[in-house]
């Protein structure tokens, strides 16, 4: 329930689930909702209903049981705040959910909750259904965007436009081949993600992991068939992988997760980080459909997607680093280590759901101005041409000779602001060229169309 307190000042906070007044970027996506504190009651409930179930397929409960934790598991039965406070006295709020699920069990039936089991074990195990239903809507967006990329860079094969390298103008290119460079990109990030997914594993160990509380009573209680029984069968009432090993202090499956969102937040961050670049007033060699308004300023259209998503390829490395920090955890279970882990796995969740479902909005709305960047390889007076101008120089004259020309030659269209192909039409090296053709900054994207299509056949 929520509870308000009012404070010195006045003012009444509300307590409860995070409202993202603070994180526009992840509001309102669904993977806000999967992360939320009611999706992880859902999958802490999930993995004690499925430990019992997996303990009654392979003969050690009664199928009653299985039935009762079940039905017991129902999270409107439980106080998310009521929880969360509780849960200051261990540590983490799985020892007062499993004692509010004992006590909504027959008490012949109470012993088969959370038998076998550690606070550790529910709680990770939770984690990776929590990351597992998140990835797949975020797998769902990024595959939705890379068709509308591919797309865009099938539509802008031939686009011709600047290609900068250090804030400058460089050489020709086309805009077809940066967005196949977008969704190449993006589909590493949808190849890392699916596959990490695919491998997020059920954690069962119990107290040590030694999984000694499971397998059969009595004079069999030792029986290690029976343990690595329920194991598997754990996994599989939950879809998650099968674990070789209790994996408490070996965090190989939060260390990929960690790695795979932030390359996804980074993926995502590029095609942003272009889009605001190309969107400054200077240039507007492309926009956002509908850009957001300013509070000051009635005028702007704000790249307001390309922000948010710009916003959280800048925090999830250092999201990513807290987690590959876990991976340093003592004994067979650590103190604090798993512990750091919780939130900066639900951040990176949220930021990276809420930057692909902003990714697809922002591509599917993008315009891009062909009239703009055809207009811009000329503002450096036929400079951006003498790469393919040199090229020709040096076959006539060799190398050397060719570089000396072309540095004199670009030194005096530029001071001169004359056109480069000017001042070459009075060098010996270029008698009998057409200058115009061959300085035409449209004529000099090499290879960008073929790279372009070699790009789009990945699928």
């Amino acid at each position: 329930m929520h509870e308000n307190r009012t404070v010195r000042s006045g003012v009444q906070p509300v307590y409860g689930d995070d409202t993202g007044l603070l994180a526009p970027g992840r509001a309102g996506s669904p993977a806000e909702a999967a992360t939320g504190d009611a999706a992880f009651l859902r999958a802490l409930l999930d993995a004690e209903a499925a430990l019992t179930r997996a303990q009654v397929s392979c003969g050690l409960a009664p199928v009653e049981a299985g039935h009762a934790v079940t039905r017991a598991a129902d999270p409107a039965a439980f106080d998310l705040r009521d929880l969360a406070l509780r849960a200051r006295s261990g540590g983490n709020p799985v020892i007062p959910l499993v004692a509010g699920l004992r006590a909504r069990v027959a008490p012949e039936l109470r012993d088969h909750v959370h038998r076998g089991a550690t606070s550790q074990d529910i709680m990770d195990t939770a984690a990776m259904l929590v990351a597992s239903r998140t990835l797949a809507l975020v797998l769902a967006d990024l595959g939705r965007t890379a068709t509308l990329l591919g797309a865009l860079a099938a539509g802008h094969r031939d686009t011709p436009m600047p290609g900068r390298t250090l804030t400058q103008h460089a050489v020709p290119t086309t805009f077809g081949l940066k967005a196949a460079g977008w969704r190449a990109l993006l589909l590493d990030a949808r190849d890392r993600t699916a596959s990490v997914r695919a491998s997020l594993p059920a954690q069962l160990g119990g107290a040590a992991g030694t999984l000694a509380a499971l397998g059969p009573q009595g004079a069999d209680a030792d029986d290690p068939v029976a343990a690595l029984a329920v194991v598997a069968a754990y996994a599989a009432e939950l879809g998650l992988a099968e674990p070789t090993l209790p994996w408490h202090t070996l965090r190989t499956p939060v260390a990929d997760l960690a790695g795979a969102l932030a390359f996804t937040a980074g993926a995502l961050g590029k095609t942003a980080a272009d889009v605001l670049n190309l969107a400054r007033t200077e240039i507007g060699e492309v926009a956002e459909g509908t850009g957001g308004g300013s509070s000051a300023m009635p005028h702007k259209a704000n790249p307001v997607r390309a922000t948010l998503i710009a916003s959280a390829g800048r925090r999830a490395p250092a999201l990513a680093a807290t987690l590959y920090g876990s991976l340093a955890a003592e004994d067979e279970r650590p103190a604090g280590a798993w512990h750091a882990e919780w939130e900066p796995l639900r951040d990176l969740l949220r930021l990276v759901g809420g930057s692909a479902r902003d990714t697809v909005e922002l591509v599917d709305g993008l315009r891009v101005f062909a009239g703009v960047m055809r207009e811009h390889l000329g503002l450096t007076d036929g400079l951006i041409a003498s790469e393919r101008l040199a090229s020709v120089a040096a076959d006539r004259i060799g190398r050397a000779a060719a570089g000396e020309l072309m540095a004199r030659a670009t030194t005096t269209a530029r001071e001169r602001r004359l056109p480069l192909t000017e001042v070459l039409a009075k060098e010996a090296a270029f008698s009998g060229i057409d200058l115009a053709v061959l300085g035409d900054p449209t004529r000099c994207t090499g290879s960008a169309g073929p790279l372009t299509d070699r790009a789009l056949e990945r699928r």
